[in-house]
């Protein structure tokens, strides 16, 4: 019986160990390098996420970003939730995390909590970006227009794909004129 158990309380940690893992592993992707964050400053339109909690039910989602007096740059996040019918707004802060030519950036919207937001594909006209968080499960498709060239498109699938995203669970972010 003592067998059994141990046999049932095994499996059972290494379960939970690969769920865990499924939602930590880091992204071993490298941040685009020859980065230049005055470039990247302006309105970005999100054109595809991986769904979590805090954009759920959001379409013509867009992120804002600006240079503060500090040297950090300041996130503007908008969105139209399509069950509240109300826009949503969240504004948060970004420092680098490491050298400056480095597309790699901790944003934080709640006080000392900080994620990863690193631009791992980038144009050479900042048109486009592949921005990762801390694992597969965060993942956004940008672009400064409300729609992306399907040769685009394809090409940063193809990066997701690479980097373990599972692509087929993306939302595809609406992007209307207005929902006011």
């Amino acid at each position: 019986m003592k067998h059994v158990l141990g046999i049932i309380a095994f499996s059972l940690a290494v379960v939970a160990a690969s769920v865990i893992l499924s939602f930590t592993i880091p992204l071993t992707q490298t941040p685009v390098s020859g980065f230049k964050v005055e470039k990247y400053l302006g309105k970005w339109h999100e054109i595809a996420r991986m769904d979590f909690r805090s954009e759920k039910h959001l379409t013509q989602v867009s992120a804002e970003y600006s240079l503060r007096d500090d040297g950090t740059v300041r996130v503007l996040n908008r969105g139209y939730d399509t069950l509240a019918k109300k826009w949503k707004e969240a504004e948060g802060k970004a420092k680098f995390d490491g050298p400056r030519d480095r597309g790699k950036l901790k944003v934080s919207f709640f006080g000392p909590f900080y994620s990863d937001y690193k631009v791992v594909k980038l144009d050479d006209q900042y048109r486009y970006a592949l921005v990762l968080g801390k694992s597969p499960r965060y993942m956004w498709i940008l672009s400064r227009e409300k729609t992306i060239p399907d040769d685009i498109r394809r090409s940063y699938l193809e990066e997701a794909d690479k980097l373990g995203v599972k692509t087929g669970e993306l939302v595809w972010t609406p992007q209307a004129e207005s929902a006011d």
